[in-house]
């Protein structure tokens, strides 16, 4: 059983299929009535007007009706566009059984528990029929499709078949209404239906019986748990066969509408599948809790649906994907036991061989796979038979195109079975994970075990497998069984290779992964709704069917709609227009379609401006969608070639920075809002001239004033005080005169408003004694008093930096689409008399700016009128009928700013440092530490980064630096480059300066050599450990200095163990043993010759002091050996050496065997002898017990002992 969707909810007593759309409606023992979308697995909606459970529910086959029947005795016919309950038609007397609608008359049949059947005509709204002759409750009565009979069965134990015919005849209003005074007088006795037969042979009530769609047939199924077949002629119906194996009563049984089979439920909680022709039992679907009560089988399409005690199942028995395998321009698939060939250029399908049916019972057998190796001719089909076979056929050359005669296929067992060569096929054995390599005589040539659990195999190129797991999908190559690449994704289902094997698409389900060769990740697609097959074309593009669409995937992840589907087909091949697919009948069908929407953003995506140029000029593209989407890429100026309302052009010539395009529909618009807008944006590319045109059209004073105070337009400043003292602003006028500095006008304007100490005041402080007399006479005593012995400073705006005009801005080339759309659309003839003009473009240049640039706020009238006049030229302003007051600028000189495109931001140093970069110092450096820790765990498996984080810090500081540009800007931070010369091309980028380097740690190793002499060991350690840990963040130039960092790692590790033992040493008082010991190894350190030396006095002291003569003897005749310059070390060791003599014991054992060579562990402090296991740090390759696996190591304190590192890379001559 292939459950397509499940519901849960109370028990469902009556389903019903919707004919065309993907809908059931399901009626609840709670009485309420659900509407399910089956595809999309949602609830459209809910009918709940019943009172009771209901039993029974039916759509109309063409009208947007159903019917419904419950245990309230009423029959409600229900219209689901309107949502709501049409009429109620009452009559029957107890619970309503099931309901039902007659395919071409206006008929309604029910079945109750009052032991009659009702015809009811839906259109007059009355009964027409009451068919009455059963004994019990009548548990469903139903139309034959074709003929006009009824079949009812009921608890009365037989099944009874009722002609209507005569019902038929009488079909006008008229008759309908003489019926119903007939039924009173004649109410049991109806002569419109008669019985026909009576079938008895049940030994208990029957619960349901229903026709074959086609032939005489009738099932029937019972509460003594048979199911019945009963066929029938013209004069008599008998009983064909029984079935037995339900367990419970058998409350539903129906002939499948497109399989000769029999479909059964039980309150056995059991669906049984039957074979009609055999009369045997096919398969069984329990369920564990939930008794079946009805079946319903989609009158058009392969689904079932069954009801039960916590909802309902719709299915289907068996998979409707037709096998099939692509070869160069031929198509081999398999239908009706036959192997066929499709030709596309011909588009002929020919039949080539049959295949061996099926030889076992149950469903679902059939080819779910072929694979065809074009060269031997030779084709392998797989199927579920035994648990997943495969079948192997060659087809006779001689014999193409007949397809007449069996022959004998190779078979085996496998999961699945591909071509991998010519003449090789790959089949996964389950059961060991492997895939057995066969050649066509079915012989095993070699057996590969499988790097994944693998539940089946796909092609992937010639000797590679596509392996599928449960998560994840890897490519492994039979030859080398290597594994090429590996992606995790959910179950998938189906793979797509593209023409060129260079991409392939993984389906799933609900989603479409596509990647390349390799399985690298391109881009994850999500669909609502199933994705049933997908092929790509010639231009890269993937198009795939859903169960109702045909959709376009980019190469970049976005999807599109390509047109609708009525029934789910199977993508085959896409050769231009045209995509070739197979129907769930196993026919071919050639569906054109319009590929010039993806094709479009194909070639946005690609660059391909040129084919973008043509399509735009040649097709109807346009609609919100595509302009949405050429925004959202950032192209809003190749959306504004398909526009044509005001408010989106100017939106987009806005977002696209076309000054020229938003001036001419803030014209046509002409609302407050745009013109500000338009303003903004003008201001933010400098053009002063459309900025001051806007707030003119706005009437905006206060902002054209500000603007002529910025751009230092004094003239224009004072006419603007003018303007304000014509308007009476008072405020508006001092504020100019305030920008002007006019300090006569601002007195003026106080005397005016009537603030008299204030103007006294402004005229005294700017010192004009004269007009400060005329205010003091007027003030009288109220003259204001001045704070004494203060200077005054005359308060004007700073000159502007920028006068007048508009700001500087790059020349840059057109875009390709402002060059090419501006004359899309013109034709040849307009080219050629623009050309005859010849100069127009020059002249533009030649024009006198100044005046033409900023149309005059309309003071003087007459002066502009005479301006106007000679600066126009052959420009015709006047023409678009503006208001007086203002004049349209010209957005500049030779259009540059409306066609300013912002050079495009280069890479930041920083990443362009990362990018090719393996060495985690340049990653350090570039700010990157994220992936400078991750270089560093893969390469010397560092885990601990802690002590680094300083030196990443410092990395990254001392490689920027900050310039200071002006007071209000902020500080430019800049990247310093490795090697930098004035001479060096400025495109080519270095890597970046470190702060760090070999020679610092020489002398830093000099520093704790000092120290160690000194005896100064916790200051050697912290050298040392400092040496260690800067290393890893080191890069050097050459392959000599890459050994010279290797061998500094060795010597400052064993200085650091040397170390650690001597001061962990120096703490131990109570412990004597172990402190001869620490001091033992201490001298097998790899140190420098006088360290070695002091090692070998320290240790023969303590050793003679503790009375181990013996090993004492031993350090002296070390130091002996040396030759030790001082001459106090060579006297010490000598006097050891007699006095040991006179008695060779050891008072204590110690773990210290000297004879035998050994290597000290650097967290436990123990001898670890040649031959015994260890293990060591990835980094400094200090050695360590194996106990200490996994652990940070404890002399480096970076790395993880037995860390999988590769080596550390610290030179970029170890990448090259």
């Amino acid at each position: 059983m292939l459950t397509k969707f499940e519901t849960k909810s109370n028990r469902v007593k009556g389903l019903s299929f919707h004919s065309k759309r993907p809908w059931i409606l399901a009626s609840l023992h709670s009485g309420v009535i659900q509407l399910w979308d089956y595809r999309m697995g949602t609830l459209i909606d809910r009918f709940d007007e019943h009172d009771g459970p209901v039993r029974g529910v039916h759509f109309h086959k063409s009208q947007p009706l159903f019917v419904s029947g419950g245990d309230d005795y009423k029959i409600k016919v229900w219209n689901y566009k309107l949502h709501r309950c049409l009429f109620t038609l009452l009559g029957h007397l107890d619970y309503i059984r099931t309901v039902q609608f007659h395919h071409e008359c206006p008929w309604i049949v029910s079945a109750s528990d009052d032991q009659t059947i009702r015809i009811w005509n839906w259109q007059s709204r009355t009964c027409i029929s009451v068919l009455t002759g059963h004994n019990h409750y009548v548990m469903c009565a139903l139309f034959h499709s074709k003929e006009d009979l009824i079949v009812s069965a009921s608890l009365d134990q037989t099944v009874r078949v009722w002609d209507i015919g005569a019902l038929r005849k009488k079909v006008s209003p008229a008759d309908d209404i003489l019926r119903l005074s007939q039924m009173n007088t004649d109410f049991f006795g109806g002569i419109d239906a008669v019985v026909k037969y009576v079938l008895e042979g049940h030994d208990r009530g029957v619960n349901w019986a229903s026709f074959h769609p086609t032939l005489p047939l009738i099932v029937s199924g019972a509460d003594d748990r048979q199911v019945k077949i009963w066929r029938m002629n013209d004069t008599k119906a008998w009983e064909v066969d029984t079935l037995r194996g339900h367990m419970n009563n058998v409350s539903c049984v129906l002939f499948h509408a497109r399989q000769e089979i029999i479909v059964s439920n039980s309150e056995d909680k059991s669906i049984r599948v039957w074979d009609a022709t055999k009369r045997t039992g096919l398969q069984t679907f329990r369920r564990e809790h939930d008794r079946f009560w009805i079946l319903s089988c989609h009158p058009e399409m392969n689904l079932l649906a069954a009801g039960h005690d916590s909802g309902m199942i719709v299915f289907k028995l068996e998979r409707e994907r037709p096998a099939f395998s692509l070869s160069g321009d031929t198509l081999y698939h398999v239908k009706d036991r036959f192997l066929r060939s499709y030709d596309y250029s011909t588009q002929k399908d020919t039949q080539v061989i049959p295949i061996r049916r099926p030889g076992s019972t149950s469903l679902n057998q059939g080819p779910r796979t072929v694979s065809y190796s074009p060269t031997e001719n030779a084709v392998l089909i797989c199927s579920d038979i035994d648990g997943g076979s495969y079948e192997l056929y060659i087809v006779p050359k001689d014999n193409f195109g007949r397809g007449d005669t069996v022959q004998e296929a190779k078979r085996g067992i496998g999961g699945s079975a591909v071509f991998v060569a010519r003449n090789r096929f790959a089949v996964l054995e389950k059961s060991s994970n492997q895939v057995l390599v066969k050649n066509l005589k079915n012989e095993i040539v070699k057996k590969s075990a499988l790097p994944v659990a693998t539940d089946a195999i796909f092609y992937a190129g010639t000797g590679n497998l596509l392996c599928r797991a449960e998560d994840r999908v890897v490519i492994f190559d039979l030859q080398q069984r290597l594994i090429l690449g590996d992606l995790q994704t959910s179950f998938v289902r189906y793979i797509v290779w593209s023409n060129d094997m260079g991409s392939v698409a993984l389906l799933s389900k609900h989603s479409i992964i596509i990647a390349d060769k390799k399985l690298v990740h391109r881009c994850t697609l999500h669909e609502t709704i199933r994705v049933k097959s997908g092929a790509w074309d010639d231009n890269g593009v993937f198009i795939y069917t859903t169960l109702t669409h045909i959709k376009y995937c980019l190469p970049n992840g976005d999807s599109g709609i390509i047109r609708t589907l009525d029934v789910p087909v199977y993508i085959t091949r896409i050769f231009g227009n045209t995509i070739f697919c197979l129907d769930r009948d196993g026919k071919n069908r050639p569906i054109v379609i319009d590929s010039t929407e993806y094709v479009f953003k194909l070639s946005l995506l690609r660059k391909r401006f040129d084919q973008v140029m043509s399509m735009i000029r040649n097709s109807e593209l346009c609609g919100q969608a595509m302009i949405a989407y050429l925004q959202q890429k950032g192209f809003p100026e190749v959306a504004l070639h398909f526009v044509k309302d005001e408010r989106t052009r100017f939106n987009l010539a806005l977002e696209s920075g076309n000054i020229q395009i938003a001036v001419a529909s803030a014209k046509e618009i002409d609302e407050k809002d745009h013109w500000y807008r338009l303003g903004v944006e003008a201001l933010r590319q400098g053009n002063t001239g459309i900025v001051e045109y806007a707030y003119q059209r706005t009437k905006n004073f206060e902002r054209l004033s500000f603007l002529y105070l910025i751009t230092g337009n004094l003239d224009k400043l004072s006419k603007m005080m003018k303007i304000a003292e014509v308007k009476n602003d008072v405020m508006g006028q001092f504020h100019n005169a305030l920008y002007l500095g006019d300090i006569k006008e601002r007195i003026k304007v106080l005397e005016n408003a009537g603030h008299l100490p204030l103007a006294y005041i402004t005229a005294s402080v700017h010192g004009l004694p004269d007009i400060a007399e005329r205010l003091a006479a007027e003030l009288g005593d109220n003259v204001p008093s001045l704070p004494k012995g203060r200077s005054a400073s005359l308060l004007m705006p700073p000159g502007p930096i920028l006068c007048d005009g508009d700001w500087p801005l790059l020349r840059v080339t057109k875009g390709i689409f402002e060059g090419g759309l501006d004359n899309a659309g013109r034709g040849a003839q307009e080219d050629y008399e623009d050309a005859a003009d010849g100069d127009w473009g020059e002249d533009l240049d030649i024009v006198d700016v100044g005046n033409m640039q900023n149309g005059d706020i309309n003071m003087p009238v007459e002066d502009e009128e005479g301006e106007e006049g000679n600066d126009e030229g052959g420009w015709d302003l006047e023409d678009l009928g503006l208001p007086p007051d203002v004049d349209t600028p010209k957005t500049a000189v030779s259009a540059r700013s409306s066609v300013f495109i912002a050079p495009t931001a280069g890479m930041p140093v920083s990443q362009i440092w990362t990018q090719k970069s393996s060495l985690a110092a340049e990653h350090a450096a570039a700010g990157n530490f994220d992936t400078a820790m991750r270089l560093l765990s893969r390469q010397v498996g560092i885990k601990n980064f802690a002590p680094l984080k300083s030196v990443f810090i410092d990395l990254h500081m001392g490689s920027h630096t900050c310039l200071r540009a002006f007071s209000s800007a902020p500080v430019i931070s800049l990247a310093i480059e490795r090697g930098w010369s004035e001479s060096a091309s400025p495109n080519v980028r270095s890597p970046p300066a470190l702060v760090f380097n070999f020679s610092q740690l020489e002398e830093k190793l000099k520093a704790g050599y000092k120290a160690t002499t000194a005896g100064k060991l916790t200051e050697a350690l912290r050298l040392f450990l400092s040496i260690l840990q800067t290393i890893p963040l080191i890069v050097v130039d050459s392959r000599r200095e890459v050994d010279e960092v290797k061998e500094l790692i060795v010597i400052v590790k064993e200085y650091v163990l040397g170390c650690q033992m001597e001061l962990k040493r120096r703490e131990l008082k109570d412990n004597p043993v172990r402190e001869q010991e620490l001091a033992a190894y201490f001298t097998h350190c790899n140190l420098q010759l006088p360290h070695l030396r002091l090692a070998l006095m320290s240790a023969m002291r303590v050793c003679f002091k503790a009375g181990n003569l013996n090993t004492a003897a031993n350090f002296a005749r070390r130091l002996l050996e040396t030759n030790p310059t001082a001459e106090n070390q060579a006297k010490t060791a000598r006097q050891v050496l007699q006095a040991a003599e006179r008695n060779m014991k050891d008072v204590s054992q110690l773990n210290y065997d000297f004879r035998n060579p050994f290597v000290v562990c650097g967290s436990t402090y123990v001898p670890i002898y040649r031959g015994q296991k260890d293990v060591s740090c990835p980094y400094c390759s200090s050695r360590f017990v194996p106990s200490q696996e996994g652990q940070l190591c404890a002399v480096c304190d970076l790395a993880v002992v037995g860390a999988d590192a590769s080596g550390l890379l610290c030179s970029p001559s170890q990448v090259r």
